[in-house]
């Protein structure tokens, strides 16, 4: 069997955990920070986070292209110094309008840099264990969700200083970025005349019901990363939940690994998509349901609410751990060789309509009819991205896969 852990493969996985390391050190913070910082409502809030993800979502397209025709070291390495250098302006950021521009300004690179770094990834892997390594390729990401935010709350608890947790995300990225410098690729064919450009240069028609279909499950990260810690200072009155939380989200993600390796290696990805949708509706439900009952129910104790606070992180982390990767392989199974930067860019695409869907209605939602109303409705929509996958991709999927 070929070797997975390659040198190359290990930089590359590296580059991607301090990529999210820093892109999660301000996710779960920055509604507090537009809060206390600019007195910003609920809703403002959600219309400023949301702008960083349409941002992304406008370069993916373009960054799948460029990555499919030009040398990806290059693209990659100019992505990832944008992305590293736009941590600075937020400490330059001194009114809200200017912060809005920068956050909404910095997920240009961000979108370019993920959809690069990932293919860039799929290169390195030898072709036999390529479904397995996206899996764990994945993980590092992952794993940077979850641990970031716990390092984050617990800085700013300790300092209440917002500064130098830009600080600290400028320079983390910057690391990520002299480590994929050292990457050496194999010399590829680039594009050397142009081309007829078409949608599919943008985005890979072959596999749109895939793409659609995951814009469910990012509508619903989308709400609960982004208003995870102020719903459960508000809410639930809790000071340090939140970098639990997402410590259990990682426990739930690595565990995800050792029981869908094997499926992964073996191509089972309909088996692992199945499975991590429906852990993952269980724990969104659970989130909601349990703070819901003990306040039906007159239960003035915590136990409850907790245990479903608690409880669904673990099984959201199962769930989409064992989600992402299965139908990242699924996008790249129904691509030519050709178009691993389109695939890619793809499944980004769609996560990221969901997840700034959900940022925006999430905000919306909360202001009009409080944060009950938003977790609910994060339920429902897991539910029908559940049913459409039973109903019509699954089988999309199964007739369009070229390998």
């Amino acid at each position: 069997m070929e070797r997975l852990w390659n040198r190359n493969y290990c930089k590359v996985m590296t580059a991607n955990f301090a990529l999210f390391f820093a892109f999660y050190l301000l996710t779960p913070l920055l509604p507090l920070y537009l809060h206390e910082t600019f007195g910003a409502t609920k809703d403002v809030i959600g219309l400023v986070l949301s702008g960083y993800t349409v941002t992304a979502l406008l370069f993916r397209p373009f960054s799948g292209y460029m990555v499919d025709s030009f040398p990806r070291r290059t693209v990659l390495l100019a992505a990832y110094s944008a992305f590293a250098i736009f941590f600075a302006g937020y400490l330059a950021a001194s009114t809200l309008l200017l912060f809005t521009l920068v956050r909404t300004l910095h997920g240009g690179p961000f979108g370019a840099v993920t959809v690069a770094n990932s293919t860039v990834a799929i290169d390195v892997l030898p072709s036999s264990r390529r479904n397995e390594g996206i899996g764990y390729y994945g993980l590092s990401n992952n794993l940077a969700m979850a641990i970031s935010p716990t390092f984050a709350i617990f800085v700013y608890s300790q300092t209440h200083n917002f500064q130098l947790l830009f600080w600290l995300a400028f320079a983390i990225a910057l690391f990520g970025l002299t480590v994929d410098a050292t990457v050496k690729l194999r010399p590829r064919e680039t594009t050397a005349a142009p081309q007829k450009l078409s949608l599919d240069r943008f985005f890979l028609r072959r596999g749109w019901l895939i793409g659609v279909n995951m814009v469910f499950f990012g509508f619903c990260f989308g709400v609960l990363s982004n208003y995870l810690a102020i719903y459960g200072k508000q809410v639930l009155h809790m000071t340090g939940g939140t970098g639990t939380w997402f410590m259990l989200c990682a426990v739930g993600l690595m565990l995800s690994r050792l029981q869908g390796g094997k499926a992964l290696r073996q191509g089972r990805l309909t088996h692992n998509a199945s499975e991590g949708m429906v852990i993952s509706l269980v724990g969104y439900t659970l989130f909601i349901l349990l703070p819901t009952l003990a306040q039906q129910l007159g239960i003035a104790s915590q136990s409850l609410p907790l245990a479903g606070y608690y409880g669904s992180a673990l099984l959201i982390g199962l769930g989409n751990g064992h989600l992402w990767p299965a139908f990242q392989n699924m996008m790249i199974s129904v691509a030519h060789h050709n178009e691993r930067g389109t695939a890619n860019s793809t499944i980004l695409i769609s996560w990221d309509i969901g997840m700034g869907l959900g940022v925006l209605a999430g905000g919306i939602l909360s202001e009009l009819s409080g944060y009950s109303t938003a977790f609910w409705t994060v339920s429902l929509i897991n539910l029908l991205g559940v049913a459409l996958y039973f109903l019509k991709t699954r089988r999309f999927f199964l007739r369009h896969q070229l390998e």
